[in-house]
């Protein structure tokens, strides 16, 4: 992985070694092109130093459920690049060329009939001439026929096409007429979230197929309601129920620690307990936080994600790490929309994230925000342990780490990337995680743009 020195253009498919040899899959990882950060040489940002790493090649989350119209983007992510859906039929438009095709079936098998029933009843019809012979009788009696049947069938396939296109005209809008409940259904289903799992579609009418479907969708929403109502009181309950025993753990003992009394050994158990009681918060903490994030957004503001990162750095050096980490901030400002406390919860999980799992001597972390092809992205690089292409899916897994599957571990709770994937995915954005070459760990974080805040 190499830095970049020039924007390029979106590319149709990826490129590169990761590219070729992980080939692209529909929802599936994919790399994208490398871009410039904005502020390079040429670039309107005035930029000083820095280069964006390539976002690729693993693509960690599924992306989120697309509606209509929604960005399809590199690795089945939301975002990218544009990509045109292929065009569908309605059912709508299916019913009403069905009510045509029965009708233009049903009237050309009436004319064929009608035809057929016609043409017997002139082959009885004698034309009787004074002062002619027979053959000519019989010439004059064909002619008749003939010209009889012509008119007949030209006008009746006249008739038959005026009629049939005002039964699809009248087939559009009764299909229009069939299908309203199940707009409604449609248009329910799409306005729904969390916050708004009271409505309801209160279908009414006869008690046919349609209305039983509506009235399953009701109960099924009833159903979400409930447990979404459950999650919530889980929470609550659980912030207060859990938390409260550990403050008071805490608090008894930093007090007995306090008393100059205490022997070394007791003194050294009491650390420990301190140590383990406070990776306990920790872990409820990450628990109750990757809840939270789960959680779709009810409200959305615009958040600058470098004034976000410059919070995050200046508390993160307040606080006492294991490893000695030079930190690169190379801050530009971008702007998503979103939930602030969320945002700076991911951008202190990827930070603190690179630091503890960063090399003991001389490492490095570099952090990086801005605008890239139109949509705020932060990404925080480091240096560390060198990680398999094929774990960095899993460290996105809760209580997953490099090299181990067990949750004891003196580095944290294993929630970090989990809580980032939770909090991406909350705001309909995109993350990608590829390893550093000579060890490390590079994620990208992309959120969709906001306005800048006045």
């Amino acid at each position: 992985m190499t830095e970049e020195t020039a924007p390029q253009d979106r590319p149709d498919g990826p490129d590169g070694e990761a590219a070729r040899s992980n080939p692209p899959q529909e929802g599936g990882p994919q790399a994208t092109q490398p871009t410039a950060l904005p502020g390079d040489p040429g670039d309107a940002g005035g930029r000083r130093g820095g280069r964006w790493r390539r976002p690729g090649p693993q693509q960690v989350p599924q992306p989120h459920p697309a509606a209509k119209g929604m960005w399809r983007g590199e690795g089945g992510g939301p975002f990218a690049q544009m990509t045109v859906m292929p065009g569908r039929m309605s059912v709508r438009l299916r019913l009403t060329l069905l009510y045509g095709l029965l009708f233009f079936m049903a009237g050309a098998l009436l004319l064929f009939v009608m035809s057929v029933l016609m043409a017997n009843i002139l082959g009885n019809v004698k034309v009787i001439g004074f002062g002619i012979s027979d053959a000519e009788a019989a010439e004059l009696q064909r002619q008749f026929v003939e010209q009889t049947m012509r008119q007949l069938v030209g006008r009746s396939l006249l008739a038959l096409g005026g009629v049939g296109v005002i039964t699809l005209v009248l087939g559009w809008f009764v299909a229009d007429r069939a299908l309203s409940p199940l707009q409604r259904v449609t248009t329910t289903a799409r306005r729904l979230s969390e916050s708004t799992l009271h409505e309801r579609i209160a279908l009414e009418g006869p008690d046919d197929e349609i209305k039983e479907l509506a009235d399953t969708f009701d109960a099924m929403l009833e159903r979400l309601g409930q447990a979404f109502d459950t999650q919530r009181r889980f929470v609550a309950n659980a912030s207060h129920e859990l938390r409260t025993p550990l403050a008071i753990n805490r608090t008894l003992l930093e007090v007995a620690l306090g008393d100059p009394e205490v022997s070394d050994d007791l003194r050294a158990v009491g650390r420990t307990l301190l140590a383990t009681n406070a990776r306990h918060e920790r872990l409820i903490e990450g628990l109750l936080l990757l809840a939270r994030s789960e959680r779709e957004l009810t409200a959305r503001t615009p958040v600058d994600l470098a004034e976000v990162a410059a919070t995050v750095l200046e508390q993160s050096a307040r606080r006492d790490h294991d490893h000695d980490v030079a930190v690169h901030p190379e801050l530009t400002s971008g702007t998503a929309l979103g939930d602030p406390v969320l945002l700076e919860h991911l951008v202190s999980n990827l930070v603190e994230n690179a630091i503890k799992h960063n090399v003991e001597d001389g490492g490095e972390l570099w952090i990086r925000t801005g605008m890239l092809e139109g949509y705020a992205t932060v990404q925080v690089e480091n240096t560390g342990p060198v990680v398999p292409a094929y774990e960095v899916e899993r460290l996105f897994e809760p209580f997953r780490r490099l090299n181990a599957d067990r949750v004891e571990s003196a580095k944290g709770a294993g929630l970090g990337l989990s809580i980032v994937r939770s909090v991406v995915l909350a705001h309909r954005g995109a993350v990608y995680a590829a390893p550093r070459p000579g060890g490390g760990l590079i994620v990208t974080v992309r959120l969709p743009p906001g306005l800048p805040a006045a």
